[in-house]
């Protein structure tokens, strides 16, 4: 496929974003000024000022002298490299990639984008209107290469869509200044009488940079297209992403759950067809007004099921203000990992084939958020506390087995509580305990099991730990803190049986 770009020129840029501001200012001829050399010089005139004969580059002096009602505003240096930004972010919505061209100007790589909008021409069309209902003063073409759109969209007269192959027919009447030459080179072409491309297009190569330097040649073979250009985007380019654009604004959650439904499917298709899953994504939504809507979802594993997927971004899409309407929808993958073929068995408990463990986990992590689940594996000490760790992954294999010669609680603390206990005599369980101000009678007891602390770690008491049981059937794990000396010792619980 050939590639297709768009250039698009903003005449009036920062004149036009003043103006947009200060509806006042419309009406009114003004100039954007700033000091150079002692000096105020002119930096930008709008429509009305350069209708009267005010002109880039003039000092503010000659310039009323010139029109003495002319209005000054001072200039922002940064606000041109600000709004270029921001409208080339706006562009996305027409291509994924779009660039600035610096000082007043955006550029797109439209290869395969027009068709959507029913053809180059609609597509063009529908840039433009927006673009000048919003306040700007734009011009626009397409061709086959950077070099001759730019041409085109700054020079041309007659129409701003040049056909495939076509750049150097519409080249030929245009001036010299349209191939983006220095003005030295335009200023020697101009004496020797060469005043339209096609006095020298034809001209051997050998005497063009002879007379007039490589610089020429090089914007020839940009606009004709031997040599290829390449924009820098303003948002990198995600390897798996899909858009669907809307020949209505959609208004309706129905409609952004279709949408999606129909974007899954394709990301899905493509990245199970490469043996992929995503473990990042995002859905945007390109709304009317300029603003992007968006949502994202993380899964605990690769996953390429656009079922369980849609419901994880089901879960968030009532977070999507549609407000005028949405025109084009955006998913992007921005983290995927391989899928085995065939994979390790998940926790030695259920197979990772059987993706219904992974699943259950997105859903909860897309309710409770992704720090409320974890996975503990086994650790090499006898102390409670250190005797489990957090898992990095889902697919991290422990160097140790969980220990099943003693009974350890489902849920144990981080830290022991403190609970109010009686015990008959020292080394019997207790009959009753108090703790968070309930009163727990004790109707079955196991223990005492005694675990000493690892000296070589840290310093302290050992502790006596019992199972207990409860009349009304619940089980916990506490213990008494060190030896009985006569006073009354210190209980804790540790833990709760399910």
């Amino acid at each position: 496929m050939s590639r297709r770009y768009a250039t698009i020129w903003f005449r009036h840029l920062t004149t036009d974003w003043f103006a947009m501001q200060q509806p006042a200012l419309k009406e009114i001829p003004f100039v954007l000024a700033s000091p150079e050399r002692g000096r105020m010089v002119v930096r930008a005139a709008n429509m009305l000022a350069e209708s009267n004969g005010v002109e880039t580059g003039m000092v503010v002096a000659d310039a009323r002298a010139v029109f003495p009602d002319l209005q000054v505003l001072d200039d922002d240096p940064e606000l041109s490299a600000k709004l270029l930004a921001t409208l080339a972010e706006w562009s996305i919505r027409y291509t994924p990639i779009a660039g600035i061209d610096s000082p007043n100007g955006i550029i797109l790589d439209i290869s395969g984008c027009a068709h959507l909008w029913g053809g180059e021409k609609a597509y063009l069309k529908d840039i433009v209107i927006k673009l000048k209902t919003s306040g700007y003063d734009v011009r626009a073409a397409i061709a086959d290469t950077i070099g001759a759109a730019w041409a085109v969209s700054r020079y041309g007269q007659i129409s701003p869509i040049i056909g495939p192959g076509e750049q150097a027919d519409a080249l030929l009447t245009l001036p010299p200044a349209a191939l983006r030459l220095e003005a030295g080179v335009i200023e020697r072409l101009h004496k020797l009488g060469l005043y339209q491309i096609r006095n020298f297009i034809v001209m051997p190569r050998t005497v063009l940079r002879r007379r007039f330097g490589q610089a020429l040649l090089d914007r020839l073979d940009q606009a004709l297209g031997p040599s290829n250009e390449t924009i820098t985007p303003v948002q990198p380019l995600e390897p798996y992403q899909e858009r669907l654009p809307c020949l209505e604004p959609i208004v309706t959650a129905a409609g952004i759950k279709i949408a999606l439904q129909r974007l899954l499917e394709k990301l899905c298709q493509r990245l199970s067809g490469e043996e992929k899953g995503l473990r990042a994504a995002t859905f945007k939504g390109y709304r009317m007004d300029g603003k992007v809507e968006q949502i994202d979802i993380v899964t605990n594993g690769p996953s390429c099921h656009a079922t369980h997927l849609f419901k994880l971004f089901e879960l968030k899409i009532t977070r999507i203000e549609p407000a005028l309407g949405i025109e084009l929808f955006v998913l992007e993958a921005n983290q995927v990992e391989d899928i085995d073929p065939v994979q390790e068995t998940l926790w030695k408990v259920c197979r990772a084939d059987d993706t219904s463990l992974l699943e259950l986990l997105d859903r909860l992590a897309g309710r409770a958020g992704m720090s409320s689940i974890h996975r503990y594996l086994p650790d090499e000490h006898y102390w409670p506390e250190r005797s489990v760790r957090q898992a990095a992954s889902l697919k991290e294999q422990s160097e140790t087995n969980w220990r099943t010669d003693r009974l350890r609680p489902v849920h144990l603390l981080a830290r022991p509580e403190i609970i109010y206990v009686s015990a008959p005599i020292p080394d019997y369980p207790p009959m009753l305990f108090r703790y968070k101000g309930k009163v727990h009678k004790v109707s079955k007891a196991d223990g005492p099991e005694r675990i000493e602390r690892e000296w070589w770690l840290d310093e302290g008491l050992h502790r006596d730990y019992y199972c207990l049981e409860d009349e009304s059937g619940a089980r916990y794990w506490v213990f008494r803190l060190g030896y009985y000396d006569g006073n009354k010792p210190e209980w804790f619980i540790h833990g709760f049986f399910a």
